[in-house]
This record gives C-alpha cells, structure tokens and sequence, in this order.
C-alpha cells in the first residue's frame, strides 16, 4: 500500500510541475511491475500494476489475452497470451479476445517497502524529466525570440542569465566586449539556441548576433512587426556598429523614418538597449549600383563599375569622402561588402584614369624596349654573319696557303730528284 498521503503528494507535484498525473501514475505502475517482475516473477508472467487512487492500494496481475492460436509475431511475445483451451480451463465462458487477469500480489509485508521505495523514486525521476521536457519545449518555441534576463552568476568566461523558468548560457562570443555583465544587471539577451546537453537542456543565448538588433526593431517599430517594412539584410560588428537594408513596396510609407521615429525616438531606444550603438539604415534596391551606393552611406558616391564574374566594384568617390567610404579602421566597407555580398574597393577620383595613363606609357615603354631589343638581335646577327663570313675566308687563305706549300715541297723533290740523275749519268 502506498498511502493516500503519498497519492496526495504526486498530486500536489504533478499541479506544481505542470505535469499530467496520470502519466506520473501509469509510470509508478510500470515501476512497480518491473520491481515485482526482478524480485518475484516468473518468465512465463505478463506482470501488470493496477493502483487504487483513493485508498493507495495497488494489485499485481498477471494479465494475458486470449487467442485460438499463436502465429509468428505472437511467439515472440508469448507471455502477453493465453491459448482459448487453457483460458477456459481457468475462466468459464472465456472467449478469443478476451483478458484474463490472475491475481499475484504478494504479501504486503514483504513487497510494501520496495513499492513505496520503487514509486518514490520513479515520481522523483519523471518529474526531473518532466521539467526538462517542459523548459525544451518552452524554450524551443522562443528561439530567435528576445528575452528580458538577469545575470545570475559568472563562471570564468561564461555568464548565466536567469530567463525565470530556465537558466540562459552566454559564451564569450556571445558578449559584448566593454558591457559589464555584474550579477543581477538586467538584459535584453536574444535566444540564439535551445539543445539537449548531458545535464539536459541547454538555452544559449546572446547579445552579440545580429538577431537581436533586428527583434528590437521589430518589437519597436509596427511597420516591421506587421511586415509592411521589410529588413532585407542586417549586418553587425557588435559593440561599435551595425548596418541595416530596409524596404517596403508601399509608397505611401518611407522605410527609413518609420524605423528612425519621430524626432529619432525608435531608433535611440534600439540604441540605447545596445549601449550605443551606432546604426545605419540604408534603403535595399535589386540594382546592385544602387545597393552598393546606398552601403556606402553616409559617403557620397561618384561612380560604381561592376565586375560582374566575379562580383567586385569598384566604386570611385570624391577625395574629401574618401575616409568616410572606408570608415575607420575599413569598417563602414567591411559592413557595405557584408551586407550587398559584393567585393568592393574604394578608389579615388581620376585615379582609375591615371593608373589606364600609367599603364598606357607602360605599354608604350614595354613596346619601345620590344623594339630596341630587336634591333639589337639584328644587329647581333649581322655581326655574328660578318664574323662568321671572316672566318670562312681566313680558313680559305689558311687552305690555300697549305696547298701552296705542298707544292712547293713537292717542286722542290722534283728538282733535287732531277739534280740526283744528273749526277749519276756523269
């Protein structure tokens, strides 16, 4: 017996929870059976729990169907069934379809302790899950939402914001450098994302994305909520500025006032709940020359040559609006590149016709060098010919004088053999 005292408990738990009780009741009884089933009972049994809700007084059976025969998948799950022969054996009048229920409930004595220890454990395991399920699914449902939180606490690197029913985790990357997260300083922190962690789940939130900038407009300005002003694209280096593209297809309505407010009011709010952040809100256009000029805000833009292939412009300002084109530190064109999807390169006026005039004369230079280089190869080739020509003709002289001396030698045998035979015949 568990008692009514323990019913009322699970009761008064399931309420405060939020949980069904009758599941918390249905997984005491599972519980239950299981224990009797290690402790008590047999292979052969289909071990069933039934509690009394009233009293607190529960009964174990064994709860079998009845069939006139077993086929494959019923074999494999025997237990739960009883053959038409051997149920009517036990139960008169039984029929195929029929439940028949066999009391086995031990002896309270013996088998009370481990029922109240088994379903006081198996209530505090389900309502653990119970909360886990339900701040899942609480939370699931409020990503890319903005919630109100408070610093709960800091360990290391990461803060912990209490969201109220739910603790919110913000990593480094989620923060703001120069935001001092004290304990108990209040937030605006937007759920990035909501998952099941080894400790159950996990809300990760942030004040770093560029969702939030974009929730707080929509909460702070009606055209946006209701979708008449539409953000095409947001980009955001948290912390110090953020560039926003609207647009509505209504005329009637100017996209960059209705998020600006009367006398700034909707935008310093924004402002103010990201500690000052400067934001630009440009209007988006589909001609990506205007698209990039308007990225480019507030510098003036003189021209815009597109290189479509590979996406780069290049965009020609006056030199007066050169360090506003590229904003400090290159921010206002990293912001521009990021937020049109184009690469873009910031060039001075004229300077683009002094680099073609550059390359003009370089070419000219090249095809100079070209030339003179040419000449010099003829003048080269006519120098190595000429050589060349001297030494066929010395090789010539060089031959002749040879042969001239080989005749002369030759001569010169002749006469000393002549001279020879003269001698003799005297």
């Amino acid at each position: 017996m568990l008692g009514k005292n323990f019913l009322d408990a699970v009761t008064q738990l399931a309420e405060e929870k939020n949980i069904d009780r009758k599941v918390v009741m249905e997984t005491i009884e599972a519980a239950l059976a299981a224990a009797f089933r290690k402790d008590y009972g047999t292979p052969e049994q289909n071990v069933k729990v039934e509690i009394d809700e009233k009293t607190g007084k529960f009964k174990v059976f064994d709860e079998k169907t009845v069939v006139k025969e077993l086929d494959e998948e019923m074999e494999k799950r025997e237990r739960e069934f009883i053959l038409l022969a051997d149920a009517k054996k036990k139960k008169k009048g039984a029929k195929e379809g029929d439940i028949i229920k066999e009391d086995i409930t031990p002896d309270e004595t013996s088998f009370g302790r481990i029922a109240a220890q088994t379903a006081k454990q198996v209530v505090i395991q389900r309502i653990r899950e119970a909360e886990r399920a339900a701040v899942y699914d609480e939370y699931k449902d409020k990503e890319g939402d903005v919630l109100n939180a408070t610093v709960q606490r800091v360990e290391g690197n990461t803060i912990f914001m209490d969201l109220g029913t739910a603790v919110g985790v913000m990593y480094p990357q989620d923060q703001v450098r120069g935001e001092n997260y004290a304990v108990g300083q209040r937030y605006k922190v937007y759920i990035r994302e909501v998952k099941i962690g080894p400790k159950g789940p996990e809300v990760l939130v942030s004040r770093t994305d560029a969702g939030l900038v974009k929730k707080l407009f929509s909460l702070e300005v009606p055209e946006i909520y209701s979708d008449t002003v539409e953000i095409k694209g947001l980009v955001r280096e948290a912390g110090s500025r953020s560039k926003m593209a609207v647009y509505t297809e209504d005329e009637n309505i100017d996209p960059i006032g209705s998020c600006v407010g009367q006398k700034g009011t909707r935008v310093q709010t924004v402002k103010a709940e990201l500690g000052g952040e400067n934001i630009d809100i440009i209007i988006w256009d589909e001609d990506p020359v205007k698209y990039i000029t308007n990225a480019l805000s507030p510098a003036k833009i003189k021209a815009v040559k597109l290189d479509t292939e590979n996406k780069e412009a290049a965009v020609e300002v006056e030199e007066d609006q050169l360090s506003l084109a590229i904003g400090k530190a290159g921010q206002n064109v990293r912001l521009a590149a990021k937020l049109t999807g184009w690469k873009i390169d910031i060039v001075k006026e004229g300077e683009e016709k002094d680099e073609k005039k550059e390359e003009d004369s370089d070419k000219k230079e090249t095809e100079k060098d070209e030339k003179g280089a040419k000449k010099e190869e003829k003048k080269d080739d006519s120098k190595d010919k000429k050589e060349t020509k001297k030494k066929d003709e010395k090789k010539g002289d060089d031959k002749a004088e040879r042969k001239a001396k080989k005749g002369d030698k030759k001569s010169e045998k002749k006469t000393d053999k002549k001279e020879d035979k003269e001698k003799e015949s005297k």
